[in-house]
């Protein structure tokens, strides 16, 4: 079984349609699903021309029309760019709609099952925004047309998996939305996360709030009032919880592999780890070799991956953006998709 992926193209000014076009151009990403690139066609052939590579794109409005072969690039055609105005590297108003629109046709299609699962390249928030859509970023707009309340961010690398308590929101209010209730939701979200990956019976790690968990209340008392209450009552439950673990050295014992997953309390605790782990700088080159993590919305009805960096403006149109998060990003949801179908099977 190969599921059908959307794979939406990101905002055109970025580097979101040539590190789609390097995925496609993977003979492997064909063997495992069945992409489908929402999006500009236009765009995307003169992505596939500033690569040149030799790629057909076939546009479509329908996910029936789709060839799904190798060489021919697939795209439901959303025609929302005007080229004679287009620039890869700049913020564009156009292109944040576009970026919306692509977005929106993905959940659309996800939602009525014409599609198992949606992978997302980046947008630009200010673009976004420019066009009228105010929304922090894709986590929002699925939650908001999903009509999801419960739903987290989940990063991903290799060993390292980490969905966060709290994240776009200042680090003063970040403290005091650690709430034993919001810990135990987010451990039940990664936990099941685990077990789509193929993990049958996660180990996960949370992680303190302050300096050494606290140190038995000496530099707080949010690991007594908030975090070990709720590691005692997910224990109770029957989930194989560890916490609350400092969290200078969590992240170390989860790259070794000693957690399946990892609860951050706020933002950057979860996502500095991930990211000194999964984005490889080149000193030599002065150029970012490649950007591994993936971003997973836990909670939603639907599957969606993403990759876990920006538009990158000032590398888009020069082709030397790196595919190996949107690799792992259609992995990822691949894996997510096969399982779901699975578990439905099952459950007939």
């Amino acid at each position: 079984m190969k599921p059908i992926l959307a794979i939406t193209m990101g905002d055109p000014a970025g580097i979101g349609p040539e590190i789609t076009v390097r995925a496609l151009n993977h003979k492997d990403t064909y063997e495992q699903c069945r992409p489908i690139v929402i999006g500009d066609a236009t765009v995307m052939r003169e992505a596939v021309k500033l690569l040149g590579l030799e790629l057909k794109v076939n546009a479509v409005d329908n996910v029936k029309d789709a060839k799904f072969e190798y060489g021919t690039i697939d795209v439901y055609d959303l025609n929302c760019i005007d080229l004679t105005t287009f620039k890869f590297g700049t913020v564009q108003e156009q292109c944040g709609n576009a970026a919306f629109q692509y977005i929106r046709k993905a959940i659309d299609l996800a939602m009525a099952n014409e599609v198992d699962g949606t992978v997302t390249a980046p947008l630009n928030k200010e673009a976004l925004n420019r066009a009228g859509h105010h929304f922090d970023g894709h986590t929002e707009i699925y939650a908001t047309f999903t009509k999801t309340k419960k739903y987290a961010m989940m990063l991903a690398d290799e060993n390292i998996r980490v969905i966060h308590v709290s994240t776009h929101v200042p680090l003063r209010k970040a403290c005091d939305l650690v709430k034993k209730d919001r810990i135990i939701e987010v451990t039940e979200l990664i936990a099941d996360a685990c077990q789509q990956f193929g993990i049958e019976n996660p180990r996960i790690g949370i992680a303190g709030l302050n300096p050494h968990s606290s140190e038995n209340g000496m530099f707080g008392w949010e690991e007594a009032q908030e975090i070990i209450p709720a590691v005692e009552e997910l224990k109770a439950r029957g989930f194989n919880v560890d916490g609350p673990v400092p969290p200078d050295s969590i992240f170390a014992k989860a790259k070794c592999g000693k957690y399946d997953g990892c609860v951050a309390m706020y933002h950057d605790q979860g996502h500095i780890p991930l990211k000194v782990c999964a984005f490889n700088w080149n000193k030599e080159t002065g150029k970012m070799e490649s950007a591994k993590g993936v971003n997973i919305t836990l909670g939603l009805p639907i599957i969606r991956v993403s990759v876990d960096h920006g538009t990158a403006f000032d590398v888009a149109g020069k082709g030397i953006a790196s595919e190996d998060a949107m690799m792992l990003s259609i992995d990822y949801a691949t894996r997510m998709a096969i399982y779901r179908k699975r578990k439905a099977e099952q459950n007939q």
